[in-house]
């Protein structure tokens, strides 16, 4: 798997953080007054975040594999080159919203409410969380809140055709997003600063669209 997708992965989890405020503020603002008696310290917190990364990973491992089945069917259709473009298209889409210019990769979003709808119930039943255990089952559990940013980079973790390589994707998104989330309980204001200038999320944004230009034109090439 190309280390660029890595990269840019990476950056889109890092430089997407106002929409990952935007879409997860209101869990993150429940969690911090779910430990009885204080705010949850360091070690709730990534316990909270250890989870969401987890399903992340999970998730990025079942669309890999998901990806390597229908690469069997290759000799009959095109479907790892339809993935690889599908994936450098989501790339450019991903790389618009960070620079501001496009919001359609949140049109994803809606995708997932009803499997969140069902999932909510049992993140209330395990509160109050009392141990850091008890946060990685409620992080699992918030890392399926849809977000267009999450189901766009699944998109690319189909493509990899590899449980593994799909795993290492969603896992280099989360770890982009750690830093944000959990500036909101915690840490990291000057980065959370840094990631909401518009000039950064522009070049940001401009780069990771370009990683996408890139794959697409490599594609052209060796047609």
């Amino acid at each position: 798997m190309p280390e660029l997708s890595i990269l840019s992965v990476f950056l889109v989890g890092l430089l997407g953080g106002v929409h990952c405020v935007g879409m997860c503020g209101g869990i993150v603002t429940a969690l911090s007054f779910a430990t009885p008696n204080a705010k949850p310290g360091l070690l709730m917190l990534l316990g909270y975040n250890g989870g969401r990364l987890l399903s992340y990973a999970i998730a990025g491992a079942i669309a890999g594999a998901v990806g390597a089945s229908t690469l069997l069917l290759n000799d009959f259709l095109p479907v790892s080159r339809g993935l690889y473009v599908f994936a450098n298209v989501m790339l450019i889409l991903l790389g618009l919203y960070l620079a501001g210019l496009s919001r359609a990769v949140l049109l994803l979003e809606n995708l997932g409410g009803s499997v969140w709808a069902k999932l909510q119930p049992l993140m209330k039943r395990l509160m109050p969380v009392r141990n850091p255990a008890q946060a990685v089952l409620v992080g699992m559990v918030w890392g399926w809140l849809p977000c267009g940013l999450v189901y766009s980079v699944l998109i690319s973790a189909l493509a990899t055709g590899s449980a593994g390589h799909g795993a290492l994707l969603m896992l280099a998104f989360g770890l982009g997003t750690l830093p944000n989330l959990l500036a909101m309980g915690l840490l990291a204001k000057q980065l959370q600063h840094f990631t909401r200038q518009p000039a950064v999320r522009l070049i940001a944004g401009l780069l990771v669209a370009g990683f996408g230009v890139l794959g697409l034109a490599r594609l052209i090439i060796n047609l």
